[in-house]
C-alpha cells in the first residue's frame, strides 16, 4: 500500500488563518489527515499558550485526525560568532536563518526539547486529550546536527524526519522519500521550484512513500498553491493520506516493534 504524508510547518498562532485555510483546501481533496508542525514561540513573537484561540483551533484540528509534532522552539537560529563559511550559507542564505536546530550543543538541545514538551503537555491538560500529545520532533528546515538529534533520541520522541529521510527512532529503520517542499522567497526559487517538484514527484511516483512539506506563504503564490493542489489531487487518488505518527503505528502493528 502506498502513502502519502502531507506535512504543515511552521504552525503557530502567527499562521493559523493561513494553515486554517490550506487545511480546509486538503480536506477537498480527502486529505483529512496531516501532520502540523507546530512552533512553540515563533521567532520570539508570541508563546502559542498565550493564544486561547488558537489553542483552541489546533485542538479542534487533532480531534479532526491531525497530528501535533514539535517543530523547534523558536524556530530561528542563533548567530554563531565565526562560523564556517558552509554553515553560514546553509543558515543563512539556504534557509533565511531558519535553522535553529542545526548546531546546538547536546545539552543546549536537549533544555529546548524539555521545555516544549512541557509545554505541550499543559496544552494537553487544558485543551486537549492525550491524542494531542506529540510522537515526533522535526528540526526547523530539516536541520538537525549530530549533537541535536542525540538529544532527540534522548528526548523519547518517536520518529524525526530530515529533508530525504523518515526516521523510526524506536526501531532505527530510516526510510528513503525525498519530501516535496517550495522555496517562495523570490520569483527565480518560486520557478525553480515548481520545475524541480513536478520532477521528483514523477521520479518518487514508485515510492512506498510521498511526502509534501508545505509553508504558509506557499498558499499566497497562485502558480506554486495550484501546482500542490494538482499533485496532491495525483498523489491522492494512489495513496493513503497518513500522519507521520501513523507510519510508526503501522510498523508497529506489522512488526510488533
Amino acid at each position: 500500500m502506498k502513502e502519502m504524508v502531507v506535512s504543515i510547518h511552521d504552525v503557530s498562532p502567527r499562521t493559523r488563518e493561513t494553515c486554517d485555510a490550506m487545511l480546509n483546501d486538503l480536506a477537498a481533496l480527502d486529505i483529512a489527515r496531516t501532520s502540523l508542525l507546530v512552533v512553540a514561540n515563533h521567532h520570539h513573537r508570541g508563546h502559542f499558550l498565550d493564544d486561547p484561540v488558537f489553542c483552541r483551533w489546533l485542538a479542534g484540528r487533532v480531534a479532526q485526525g491531525h497530528e501535533i509534532v514539535i517543530h523547534g522552539y523558536f524556530h530561528q537560529r542563533e548567530c554563531v560568532a565565526r562560523a564556517r563559511l558552509r554553515d553560514r550559507f546553509i543558515t543563512q542564505v539556504y534557509t533565511a536563518g531558519e535553522g535553529e536546530f542545526f548546531d546546538l550543543s547536546r545539552d543546549d538541545a536537549a533544555a529546548l526539547l524539555e521545555r516544549a514538551k512541557t509545554d505541550f503537555e499543559r496544552f494537553r491538560r487544558e485543551y486537549a486529550a492525550d491524542s494531542a500529545r506529540p510522537a515526533g520532533f522535526i528540526a526547523p528546515a530539516w536541520l538537525l546536527g549530530e549533537a541535536a538529534a542525540a538529544a532527540v533520541r534522548d528526548a523519547g520522541f518517536s520518529y524525526t524526519t530530515r529533508l530525504a529521510t523518515f526516521e523510526n527512532l524506536r526501531t532505527g529503520e530510516v526510510i528513503r522519500s525525498h519530501s516535496l517542499v517550495y522555496s517562495p522567497r523570490s520569483a527565480w526559487r518560486r520557478v525553480v521550484s515548481r520545475g524541480w517538484n513536478a520532477w521528483l514527484a514523477r521520479r518518487l511516483q514508485a515510492n512506498p512513500l510521498l511526502r509534501l512539506g508545505l509553508h504558509p506563504p506557499d498558499r499566497g503564490f497562485p502558480a506554486l498553491w495550484n501546482q500542490i493542489i494538482r499533485l496532491a489531487t495525483a498523489a491522492r487518488r494512489e495513496r493513503t493520506a497518513v500522519t507521520y505518527a501513523d507510519l510508526v503505528t503501522r510498523h508497529a502493528e506489522r512488526t510488533g516493534l
